[in-house]
């Protein structure tokens, strides 16, 4: 069996999984607000799905990202999904033999993009107490020069939850000014972290922030996202983008109603995700080998390192899955520290985070004596 079909049967079956538990891909398994339903159920109702939405997005929906963000002088691009803008960013921006300098961990498909594109991938390692799991400036201004085309941070960190100050954004941004290079800021986990700042702010001619529905909003399987830049950015990726007919008109009708009605019910799920965070924290704390790397997290997870408890990530993960738990072994993210953890999404209702924490020691156990099959 072909790679691409092992994939894709491995997902397809976790989605026709009666009453999983996901635990591992960040999505966010709150309820939403019931203007967002309901917003949905209008648009189909009224049947305005059956033409094609604006090529950039409706204006009332790239008004309110950019309000949301904090930067009403950019502009926004929305995506079918933040994996879609990563790609046309990528695509638009890295050239054969310029640098792609990302941290390790991070996350995976970017670095694919650039390097289909051509580019050189540069991995700074991040998986580091002492620098508290996070880049550092002199770490990235070691590592960058004139063929440096692209500079990529996804902050809060994917994995690791680590969030950067004001300061280190600016610091990092006055670095890749000094060599011209672009600066795309993932921020898809921004809406959880206790402050961020985005890039823009400080280098607003070649900063891209990225902005995703999938883990805030709850609309991963509805496919949203948007670019964040200044015009002349904005019309480079508007020319011939993955998808020049507009997104779907469900989604960006539900992410309008996300973002109208956000200050009334997400306060509360961040209060939940702190909630169930503290809960395996506590849970972890009990079992002799384990221990939370970066606590609290920026993130909506907790990555759990397994190094001195004698099992590896994988066996871990298929023992909860044969529990009707899914959570992510940490070769997902970097093969060169991936043998060292677990990342277990929370925000999930409480009975999830509760059920994670009640089955690990046994799971620990278990893990001991499982074989692990192909993961993804």
């Amino acid at each position: 069996m072909r790679p691409f079909e092992q994939r894709n049967r491995y997902f397809d079956q976790l989605c026709n999984t009666p009453g999983l538990m996901w635990l591992g891909q960040n999505t966010n398994h709150f309820d939403p607000h019931p203007s967002v339903i309901q917003a949905v159920q209008d648009a189909l109702a009224d049947g305005s799905y059956h033409a094609y939405a604006p090529p950039c997005g409706f204006e009332e929906l790239r008004e309110l990202v950019l309000q949301d963000v904090g930067l009403p002088d950019a502009c926004c691009f929305v995506t079918d999904g933040g994996v879609e803008g990563l790609y046309n960013v990528c695509s638009n921006l890295c050239r054969p033999g310029q640098d792609f300098v990302t941290t390790d961990p991070s996350w995976a498909w970017p670095i694919h993009f650039a390097r289909k594109a051509g580019a050189r991938i540069v991995e700074l390692p991040i998986f580091d107490e002492r620098q508290g799991y996070k880049l550092a400036a002199e770490q990235l201004r070691a590592a960058v020069g004139p063929d440096t085309g692209v500079i990529y941070l996804v902050d809060p960190n994917n994995p690791l939850g680590t969030c950067h100050t004001a300061e280190e954004i600016q610091a990092f941004t006055d670095i890749a000014r000094s060599v011209g290079a672009y600066f795309i800021h993932d921020a898809t986990y921004s809406q959880f972290a206790d402050g961020f700042t985005p890039a823009y702010r400080y280098y607003p001619e070649k900063s891209i922030v990225m902005y995703s529905f999938s883990k805030w909003a709850g609309l991963a399987g509805l496919r949203l996202g948007a670019a964040i830049a200044c015009t002349d950015i904005i019309e480079r990726l508007a020319t011939a983008p993955p998808n020049n007919l507009g997104c779907n008109v469900l989604s960006q009708r539900a992410a309008i109603a996300a973002l109208k009605s956000k200050a009334e019910w997400f306060p509360q799920v961040k209060a939940r995700l702190r909630r169930n965070q503290a809960a395996v924290h506590e849970a972890v704390q009990q079992v002799p080998g384990l221990r939370v790397l970066v606590y609290p997290s920026h993130a909506n997870l907790l990555v759990i390192d397994t190094s001195e408890a004698g099992v590896t990530p994988e066996a871990l993960v298929a023992a909860y899955g044969e529990a009707g738990i899914m959570i992510r072994q940490g070769t997902y993210h970097t093969k060169r520290f991936g043998d060292r953890f677990i990342k277990v999404s929370l925000s999930v209702p409480e009975a999830w985070a509760d059920r994670f924490c009640a089955l690990l020691p046994g799971m620990v156990e278990q893990a001991r004596h499982t074989t692990a099959p192909a993961l993804f």
